[in-house]
């Protein structure tokens, strides 16, 4: 991949200008890309970077009347149409993925805290993200207006994604009858947790594995798998049961696709103290104890593979960009700029580090723009 042809997935974009165009559309674009590589957050910084790397950015930009100011670059995010932005986002990432077997693409909310606009009673916004794990990428998201609103968001964005032969791991909001069948209609396979929303069936699978013997527990028909991890001077253990024996669930038939039912044990030990949790789930895939508890423990990763590299090193809860459509379209600005410093792999520094070396160091930044 070169910034032409990630740029050229970008060129479709409409305009939303009217008149007093002076500056390209895509000039505009690729301008905060690379400031948002760069660590720029502000729009003042943005127009500060693009002033300091204007011979640089002369090199493949056309810029007819020079840097565009903070204001204009402002003004055009605010009103470009977030769902065209996120279409030449997926354009881009379809491209690039390299189609893992078996990916486990965990989805997952986060709300952006600071994208309230309490003067015009707008709420914070909330984006649900497609994370798959092996390739390390965002292969898409989707805005919703509240976290309860996850529901609704999850099936519109799995319509979007490619997950024919992957497996789909959600928490306990997106466990519903709906998503599983998406889910099964599209070619994949699920890991769904079981909560209290689906009170019955999580209770009753849980009496389920209460009531099966310590001992049987690891022999058929159930599959046994356990992990151990000691990080700091902690210990976490996990036990991984999963069985196939799910005839007397009364409700199997309306779960489309259902094999499996799920019980993980962690166990974590820091000095003295001890604290255990137990966890549910129910899945599609046959039981297979290692396969399912890398699949549930990928999607316990998206925290600190998406979320928190986006609070630490984008400081995305700190962002003030909420005029009109600026906050959803510098989230997909900020998974597309994460993607691409993920997928530069001769810098072994942290997202932050590389951040800062491509603003000191135009040969690196044409690295991270240039490199798949």
């Amino acid at each position: 991949m070169n910034t032409k042809n990630m740029l050229e997935h970008f060129a479709e974009l409409n305009d939303p200008r009217e008149d007093n165009i002076r500056h390209l559309l895509i000039d505009i674009i690729a301008i905060v890309i690379c400031a948002s590589i760069c660590s720029a957050e502000t729009w003042e910084d943005i127009e500060a970077f693009a002033e300091a790397k204007s011979e640089w950015l002369k090199r493949f930009l056309a810029l007819p009347n020079g840097i565009p100011s903070h204001d204009t670059m402002a003004r055009v995010f605010s009103i470009l149409d977030p769902t065209e932005f996120n279409k030449c986002f997926f354009s881009w990432i379809q491209a690039i993925n390299p189609q893992i077997d078996q990916e486990m693409i965990s989805i997952d909310g986060k709300t952006l805290r600071h994208s309230f606009d309490t003067a015009k009673g707008k709420p914070s916004i909330h984006m649900v993200s497609a994370w798959a794990n092996k390739a390390g990428l965002v292969l898409g998201q989707i805005k919703t207006d509240e976290k309860s609103n996850e529901i609704t968001a999850i099936p519109d964005l799995l319509e979007m994604l490619e997950i024919n032969g992957c497996i789909i791991t959600i928490d306990a909001m997106g466990t519903q009858k709906a998503i599983a069948e998406k889910i099964i209609d599209k070619g994949g396979d699920y890991v769904l947790a079981l909560k209290g929303n689906q009170s019955t069936l999580h209770d009753d699978v849980e009496l389920y594995f209460k009531e099966t013997g310590e001992a049987d527990l690891k022999k058929p028909p159930f599959d046994y798998y356990r992990t151990m991890e000691k990080d700091h001077g902690r210990i976490e253990k996990r036990e991984y049961f999963v069985t196939d024996d799910t005839g007397w669930i009364s409700s199997k038939n309306e779960w489309k696709g259902l094999k499996s039912i799920v019980m993980v044990k962690s166990e974590r030990t820091t000095g003295a103290k001890t604290a255990g949790e137990t966890f549910f789930y129910f899945t599609s895939l046959r039981p297979d104890a290692k396969l399912i508890g890398t699949a549930i423990r990928s999607h316990w990763g998206i925290e600190n593979s998406l979320h928190w590299v986006l609070d630490i090193a984008f400081r995305e809860d700190d962002s003030r960009k909420r005029k009109d459509n600026s906050a959803e379209i510098f989230a997909i600005l900020r998974h597309l700029t994460l993607n691409l410093l993920k997928h530069e792999k001769t810098c072994r520094r942290s997202i932050a580090g590389k951040r800062l070396l491509a603003g000191w160091d135009a040969s690196y930044l044409e690295r991270v723009l240039f490199h798949t």
